[in-house]
């Protein structure tokens, strides 16, 4: 299985080139699951908005992963629990909205667990 895990995509220009980039990378090198770090996809480069989320998923991500700016934008609080593939860290305070893990369908229908995590040295956990 070939996973594919991009790392802190940010602002406009990140998340630019995920949908211009990311379906022929998917469709060239047979890519069969995505992880993107998507917490600071958001215009002013801190948070996610529903429409980063909505753009990484059309252009072929399987889950969104985040850290300590998720909650940067207001609007994640809102949207976060109906969107299962949208995942906060599992170690952020409790109680908070959304998952921290998930078991999700691969492109090619196998299983893949993703856990969200979150160091904790010199972060304030909110």
């Amino acid at each position: 299985m070939n996973i594919l895990i991009l790392g802190d995509v940010m602002g406009p220009s990140g998340v630019k080139a995920i949908k211009e980039k990311l379906p022929t990378l998917i469709k060239d090198k047979k890519i069969d699951f995505v992880v993107i770090n998507g917490e600071n996809a958001a215009d002013g480069g801190v948070g996610i908005t529903k429409k980063n989320t909505e753009d990484f998923f059309n252009a072929g991500a399987d889950v969104i992963t985040s850290g300590n700016h998720i909650w940067d934008e207001k609007e994640t609080m809102k949207f976060i629990s109906e969107e299962k593939r949208l995942l906060r860290p599992e170690n952020s305070i409790s109680p908070a909205p959304g998952e921290g893990y998930g078991i999700f369908k691969s492109k090619n229908n196998k299983k893949v667990a993703v856990v969200n995590l979150m160091g904790n040295v010199f972060m304030k956990k909110s």
